[in-house]
């Protein structure tokens, strides 16, 4: 008899780019599993990453505002929709696996800990070596064990420009797709924050990617297509890929970086040494492993609001930590 999802698999073969992942092609998953009547191994991969308790938590983790009172800044959970979208239409318009691609994506963040990058760093300064794309692999290998196939892990790791280029094209797409969308849409919140104006950006941003939201991604994302077709990698014209260095290395000056007040970053060091520390000497009944890394899985795992709680608990604060980063 016939399932769905050996329609799904004949379908990926006739009309998928022999470039693509075939769903059949997987290297597997570390423990083998019957496969499912109705979804095709990459789709079970993705349903898994959705229906996590950490892709839930990326609702209330920063992306770059700390604590934002408005209602249309994006966080981790935003940022993490908006790469698959991009990713998406990407690999449909190169005839490459939108649901690896996809799987890829939605888990790519999952590791991330409270306060975005000042968070990480405080985490890297307890435990050398945490990175939060390898975090994330703990999180689906270990910590929640979704027993992913091994295209959806291994692009989840290298997503991060540090990390080798990822070994499947849906992998590299997915590299790209984040700094395609982060790019973008932390001008348009830091424009929306008052702290830039389109004219403040560099005369490369505006003259090789453009003006506006739409204008930028339309201009990265037609020209990654227009480079990769035919390609046996995923890549860009110089000019577009060295305007979003330009772009990335702005951004880091004047809003990642350059609008952190000194005393916000003491705040989010204490907050963050002083979970990690008492989670050290009182390790979490739930978590496994030596204290230290228990510590760190429960640490980094936490939403901000949680960690602002948990550390005025900690205080003996009583109004919750309300004004912590305000």
């Amino acid at each position: 008899m016939t399932t769905v999802r050996s329609r799904i698999e004949e379908n990926e073969r006739k009309t998928l780019s022999e470039r693509a992942v075939l769903s059949v092609a997987s290297k597997g998953r570390d423990r083998g599993e019957p496969e499912d009547e109705l979804r095709a191994c990459f789709q079970r991969d993705r349903d898994r990453v959705v229906h996590s308790k950490a892709f839930r938590r990326l609702a209330h983790k920063t992306q770059v505002f700390l604590a934002p009172e408005g209602d249309h800044y994006r966080v981790r959970l935003t940022h993490t929709l908006e790469v698959t979208q991009v990713a998406r239409t990407i690999a449909r318009a190169l005839a490459l696996n939108e649901d690896l691609v996809e799987a890829i994506c939605l888990g790519h963040d999952l590791g991330h800990t409270p306060f975005g990058h000042m968070g990480e760093e405080s985490v890297a300064r307890f435990q050398p070596g945490f990175r939060h794309n390898l975090q994330s692999v703990r999180i689906v290998e270990v910590l929640e064990d979704l027993n992913l196939t091994w295209e959806v892990r291994e692009g989840i790791a290298n997503h991060t420009w540090s990390m080798p280029m990822p070994a499947t094209l849906e992998g590299q797409i997915a590299r790209y797709a984040d700094r395609i969308a982060y790019l973008n849409h932390d001008i348009d919140d830091a424009i929306r924050a008052g702290i830039l104006s389109e004219e403040d950006l560099p005369a490369t941003t505006r003259s090789v990617l453009g003006t506006g939201h739409r204008e930028r991604i339309n201009t990265m994302v037609g020209d990654l297509v227009r480079a990769s077709e035919g390609s046996t990698d995923i890549s860009m014209s110089p000019q577009v890929f060295e305007s979003m260095g330009e772009t990335r290395e702005f951004l880091f000056e004047h809003v990642y970086l350059g609008r952190v007040t000194p005393e916000v970053k003491e705040q989010v060091k204490d907050i963050m040494s002083t979970l990690l520390h008492h989670f050290e000497a009182t390790p979490p009944a739930e978590s496994e492993g030596n204290p230290r890394t228990r510590s760190v899985d429960y640490v980094a795992g936490m939403t901000d609001r949680f960690a602002m709680r948990t550390f005025a608990d900690l205080a003996g604060e009583a109004d919750g930590g309300s004004g912590l980063l305000g």
